[in-house]
């Protein structure tokens, strides 16, 4: 009888370790979920072209460097980011495109275009905090 138990305490814990495994859909994705980090800093503006992932863009695209700390390696290169002027409420999105070496690392710098969807070019500087967007995501 105490083997009989064992056996099916045994079988119930494999059973229940096969469910807690992570599916797979369509047979070849694994979905995984990912922390949402709000950063805050400064947004600054400045004049788009040769970034840093590769792309030539313009002042009209709606372009964000990132800083040097998170930029890394480019892994969030073309990655969207969601933007809040935390002084006006304003918000838009802009997508990661280049690297801000003197920005520190909650703070963006963003095309002209990008920053007037926030604030006046004029202002300069605004307070401001953000987060990525999944990869895969697209306004």
């Amino acid at each position: 009888m105490y083997r009989l138990a064992t056996v099916l305490i045994t079988l119930c814990v494999i059973l229940f370790t096969a469910l807690a495994a992570p599916m797979q859909f369509n047979g070849t994705a694994t979905v995984s979920l990912e922390k949402r980090v709000t950063h805050t800093g400064e947004g600054t503006w400045f004049e788009v072209g040769d970034g840093a992932c590769g792309y030539t863009d313009t002042d009209s695209d709606p372009i964000v460097a990132i800083s040097a700390q998170i930029y890394g390696s480019g892994g969030n290169c073309n990655q969207w980011i969601y933007i809040t002027n935390t002084d006006n409420g304003n918000t838009a999105y802009g997508k990661t495109r280049d690297e801000c070496e003197s920005c520190g690392s909650g703070s963006l710098d963003m095309s002209p275009s990008l920053f007037e969807e926030l604030s006046t070019l004029s202002t300069g500087e605004i307070p401001i905090s953000w987060h990525f967007m999944s990869k895969d995501w697209s306004p």
